[in-house]
Formats: C-alpha cells, structure tokens, sequence
C-alpha cells in the first residue's frame, strides 16, 4: 500500500499547456534546428526572408542587413511596412500580434493578402525570433507616420506608439540573440554575405546591402543629429565600414556563372527555362563543367533547401530520362554501354533549380526539404519539355553532354570492378588488413582511433609509443593520389588509398557504409613542413570527395605535434607555436637573444675604456651562461621524436591537441577544392600571387 501511495496521480491537471512563444524557448531547436551557429544564423535569414518576399510581391526593390556592436542585426526594407492598426482578434496592433503569436502573418490570408507566393510566414519567422532574442526592436514606416515596439525574450515592453512622422515605406528589425540560447554564437561575416548574394541572384532587381558596422563599437552616428536607431538606410551615411552591395539582372544564369567561374564549361550555352505549370513556377538553369562533382542548388520560394526535396526528385528523374532517351535516339550510347544512371547523368553538373507555388510544404520549420507533391510533376514537365528542346536545337552542345555523361559510365562500371577486385581481394584473405597497418586490441570502433603518419620512421616511432588497446598506426609512403584529378578507378590502383580503405572498414562509392567505420577517430599526423602540408591536404581531399559523411560525422582529427622542444636546465617544455615558446622562455628569450647577438664575435678585439670592456666581457659571459642553460630543438618531423616525446605531446588523449575537421559552408568548400587541387591551372595561380605574402614557409 505504502508502495501505492509514492506513485503520482496522473491526471488532467499534469498535462502542461505552454503559452504565448514558451514552445518557442523550450524547444528551440523544432522552429530553428539547432541552437549551433547554423540556428543562430537562421534568425538572419527568417527576418530577410520577410523583406525579400516583400520583394517578390513587387513592394520592395531595397533591403538592408548590418551587423551591429553587441552581436546584434538590423534587417530594413522599402516593403510596405508591416500593418500597426488594431487586429480584430487580438484587440492589440497587428505589429505586436505579429511579433509575439505564432501563426500570425500576413502569408495565411491567400491572394487578398498581397502575397502571391512567399518563403517564409511572417507571423512564424518574426515572432520565433523575438522570443530566442533578448531584445527586439520592430520599427515601421507607413500611413505617414514612424512607429516602434520594442520587446524582450519575444515579451512587449510597452505598446506600438508613433514616434513621428514620416513619409518613407519600410520595416526596420533589430535583434540581439540571447546568450542563455545562444551560448558561444558570434555572428559570421561571410556566412551573412554568401547566403545573401545566393539571394540576390533569385530576385531579379533586388538591391542587397550588407555592412558590419561591428568596428564602430557603440559610438553615435553623426547625419543631422540622428543616432544608430534614427537611421534608415545605413548605406546612404558616408561610413568607412566592410560592405558590400548584391544586384544581378541575370538572374539563375548569372549565378550558375558564378558557381562554374573556376571551371571549364563542357558547353557554352547555359540552358534555362522559366515556365508556370499548374500554378507551379518552375525556374532551371545547368551547365556542365570538365569535373566528376556535381552542384545542384535547390530553392523553394527562395528559400534554399538543404536536404533538396520533390523538386529535385522531379528535376533528376526527367534529367536522366531525356539524356538516355536522346542518346539512343542518335545512336551515341550504344548497346553495350546499357545506359545512364542517376549518377552518371550528375557528373559535372551545376544546376540551379528553383520553384514557387502558392501554397507551400515544407518538412520542418527551418525549411530544409521541400515536401509539396505538385513541385515534382511540375519540375519535370517544365523542365522535360524544354530541355529536350535545348538537345534538338544545339546537337554539337547536346553531344559534348553526352559524351560526358558515357565517360561517368564507363568509368562506373571500371570503378565497380576495381571495387569488387579490392573488396574480393580482401574476401579471398579472410579481410586480411594492410600489412603496413599497426591496429589497436580493441574491436569497439567509439574507443578505437588511427594515425595516419607520414612515413616508415614515423610509423615506427608511433608504434612504439602508442596505447595499442585503442591506437592504430597506419605509415603513408610519400605522397597519395590527388583524387580531385582521378576517378574511382584509378584512384583505387593506388596501393595507399587502397590500405586506407581497407583500414577503415567503410568500403568506397555506392556501397560506403559508415556504420561499418573501424575508428571513430581518423588523425592526420604529417610533418610540420612544405611536404607534410601537401600529404595532409590530398588526405583531406580524399576525405571530402569519398568519405564526406565521415567528416560530417566528426570523426576527422588533425595531429598538433610541438615545434619546440626546450630544455632549461633540467626542466623540459613543449611549445607548439612561436607565441608558445617566446611566453614559455619569458625574459630568457629577449636576453638569450640580444645577449647572442651581442657576443657574436668572440675573436674580435675590445676597444674603449677599461669599464667598457669590462662590460663587454660580462654579457660574453652571461650569453654563454644563458645558452649554457636553455637548448631549444626545432621539430620539422614526427621521425625526429622518440617513442616517449611522441606519446606526451601528440597521443596521449589527456595532453595531447587535435583540431577536429568541419564543413562549415559545403559550397566555399567545393571552390577551395576545385581551385587548389583541380586541373584548372589560372585560378591557383591567382590565389597564390595574391597571398603568397601570408605564406610563412619553413622549408
């Protein structure tokens, strides 16, 4: 009985009822997906996606983003100004139901509202907003007059008041995030400017300044007596601050321009249609390009969708329908060829597919996948038709894309027997591992990392020293393959890429399986050289070209072996940069140094008075003393270290530095890729006149 009574009733009154925008800072991550950079950064574009769809009804041709002092953004448009009268419902202003009610905007209202198609819903993006920000200002400029309301954690301050008159058409929001969501989020310069320039390239005509006015630190702008809230337009002020300003008439051409400026293009034409179907708006542009990546950029109402969705569907689908039907029908893809895959359709594709439709689904708040069914049939029809035009019309260009996509065919099917050669291979010898590969005793792949090291020497030391419950060693012999010059099949007639295959258990290509991941730890420990810097960066290639998912996964690491070994006295230190060693030897390493130098010339005879030389003698002495003293070993490689030195300061999990590898924008990603390891020679040369004087070589 006594165990009876300690169970709690469960009853009506225990089911919580949250009001107002509490769902919205309990759960955060349902509306923004995360409280990350990536979620905080999504503030940004809900409040810009309100202006721009202000843009897209054809009420706005300006809007202004500014970073601002204290982590704080400003977002103004020339829109119509959201309505401040008093909402029949609500009984208070339509700005401040807007800005503190979920499901209050002005896109739920069909035609009648102004907004034939929009990304965002007003009600939605601006009031999650509000409620993650400790402090918001809305400021609206409309029916003649200037109004504000500031709020909170998504809670008013005092209600709408006209400040002034004013003849100007515009909403202006400021937000600061809170730090109890947001606990370590500073927002990005040139994540704002590159999501930004994608946008301005979807509405033709629209005019995007961004300025970071961070460096102005809280002091008053000076343009008729008006201060930082007073401002409508910061562009129009005479500041010498970051900026810079979006405007493209080209629209979804001139962004696939953009994307493929480092390539060189397989056709020169750039297809594209823009076509209503069934009150669906579909917008292509492509372009194939000489590489074995594909860019697809989806857009639903402007709004970039991660995760693609069924318009992509749609777009793939017809794509490979039409190349494979007129490829047969002109009798370029032979029997013997089969046909296109999905894939081999893909290769060296840059496409920018973009849809509008009036009423629209997304799977999640944050917009990452577009789920309306009507996109997909609406996609491949508009596209179909016209695609299949574009082939008829330009045989020379429609050859060159399909001889393209036979090179990605036959390559596949020279990739797959490679493949099954290496997995079989391996099936044949019991999965026997690399010979050169050192694995740890533990079979648990959480506890268990690899060290990739740069050479035998190295791979021997590492041995030695390492844990070999949860350590694995596996030496590269010099440099691997630049896989961003190679397909799969050569790539897998690399002896060292092959081990390291085989190493990680994952398999390659269509049937990567990162479940199967031997080491939830894969290091990256080259030499603190030219050579060294070469090796990591065509691993790290190889990573993001085959095995991205095991990036994304966090389990990529790179090694931060010490530079320094110094030894004063009997104390031993390690310093791992210039800054390290000089804070390390303090005193030491101004007096060791000017003393040095001082004393250079031991040979040379003292002139000057008896005191003179006598001073002279004294800082001999205490250079000798000093250097007696201190020793200070320059590491340029780990075969330099014994097994001891290399476990404290590079494998010992407690006392070791690892820097973990990210993909924080995959599109910057792809053009540094392309750039530094392509076949495209110009674009490496650029890049490296203009910062060679950044490159600080020790060779």
């Amino acid at each position: 009985m006594a165990k009876e009574e300690k169970k709690k009733a469960y009853g009506a009154d225990e089911i919580s009822v949250l009001e107002g925008l509490e769902p919205v800072r309990r759960r955060p991550g349902m509306y923004i997906g995360s409280t990350g950079v990536d979620g905080l950064h999504h503030l940004v574009w809900e409040i810009f996606d309100n202006s721009r769809d202000e843009a897209m009804g054809g009420f706005a041709n300006r809007i202004e983003v500014v970073v601002l002092p204290g982590n704080r953004i400003r977002v103004a448009d020339n829109g119509r100004g959201i309505p401040v009268g008093i909402h029949s419902k609500t009984k208070v202003s339509a700005l401040e139901t807007v800005m503190t009610t979920l499901h209050a905007g002005g896109k739920f209202g069909g035609e009648d509202s102004g907004y034939k198609v929009s990304g965002g819903l007003h009600g939605v993006g601006a009031s999650v907003v509000n409620a993650l920000s400790i402090y918001t200002r809305a400021e609206v400029h409309r029916e003649d007059g200037r109004y504000m309301q500031e709020y909170s954690q998504g809670k008013k301050k005092a209600a709408v008041k006209k400040i002034e008159s004013s003849k100007l058409n515009g909403t202006i929001i400021t937000f600061e995030p809170d730090r109890e969501i947001f606990k370590e989020g500073i927002f990005s310069w040139d994540t704002i400017v590159n999501h930004l320039r994608q946008q301005a390239y979807l509405v033709k005509g629209l005019r995007i300044h961004i300025i970071d006015a961070r460096e102005m630190g809280e002091q008053v702008l000076t343009k008729k007596n008006t201060n930082i809230d007073d401002t409508f337009w910061f562009s129009d002020l005479s500041l010498e601050l970051p900026s810079t300003t979006f405007y493209f008439e080209g629209g979804l051409v001139s962004l696939v321009q953009f994307y493929n400026k480092l390539q060189k293009p397989i056709h020169e034409t750039i297809f594209y249609v823009e076509k209503e179907v069934d009150e669906v708006g579909v917008e292509v542009a492509l372009q194939y390009v000489d590489d074995f990546s594909s860019k697809i950029i989806p857009f639903a109402n402007n709004i970039y969708n991660l995760e693609g969705g069924t318009h992509i569907t749609g777009f793939k689908t017809a794509l490979t329908r039409i190349l494979n039907t007129y490829g047969k029908k002109n009798n370029l893809i032979k029997e013997a060829d089969g046909g296109f895959t999905g894939d081999d359709v893909l290769e060296g594709l840059t496409a920018v597919v973009s849809v509008k439709l009036r009423e629209i689904q997304f799977e999640g708040q944050t917009k990452g996948k577009l789920g309306s069914t009507e996109a997909q049939g609406a996609t491949a029809t508009v596209f179909g038709d016209a695609f299949t035009a574009f082939l008829e019309e330009n045989p020379d260009q429609a050859k060159a894309i399909i001889m393209k996509g036979l090179l990605a065919l036959r390559a596949r099917k020279a990739a797959k027997a490679a493949k099954d050669s290496v997995l079989r291979k391996g099936a044949l010898e019991g999965m026997t591992l690399p010979g050169k590969l050192a694995d740890c005793q533990s079979k648990s792949a959480q506890e268990s990392e690899i060290f990739i090291v740069e050479g035998d020497s190295a791979g021997g030391t590492a041995k030695m020293g390492r844990d070999r419950k949860t350590q694995a060693i596996l030496p590269l012999r010099g440099k691997i393959l630049n896989v961003e010059r190679a397909r799969l099949d050569r790539m897998l007639g690399s002896e060292q890429i092959k081990n390291l295959v085989i190493a990680m258990g994952t398999s390659i290509g269509d049937t990567f399986e990162i479940e199967k991941m031997r080491y939830h730890k894969i290091i990256i420990a080259t030499d603190a050289d030219v050579d060294g810097a070469h090796i990591r960066t065509l691993i790290l290639t190889l990573m993001y070209r085959y095995f991205r998912p095991v990036i994304d996964a966090g389990y990529i690491y790179i090694a931060q072996p010490p530079l320094f070994k110094i030894k004063r006295g009997k104390e031993v230190l390690y310093a791992y940069t210039d800054e390290e060693r000089d804070k390390i030897l303090g005193k030491d390493a101004v007096r060791l140094e000017d003393l040095l130098a001082e004393s250079a010339d031991d040979e040379s005879p003292m002139e000057g008075t008896e005191a003179e030389v006598a001073e002279e003698e004294n800082k001999k002495g205490a250079a000798k003393a000093t250097s007696a003293k201190i020793h200070i070993q320059r590491y340029k490689g780990l075969g330099e270290m014994n097994a001891e030195e290399l476990w404290e300061t590079t494998m010992d999990p407690a006392r070791r530095i690892l820097k973990q590898v990210k993909v924080e924008d995959a599109e910057d990603a792809n053009k540094v890729f392309d750039m530094l390891m392509g076949s495209e020679v110009p674009p490496r040369k650029s890049f490296i006149q203009a910062n060679a004087k950044y490159a600080n070589l020790d060779i």
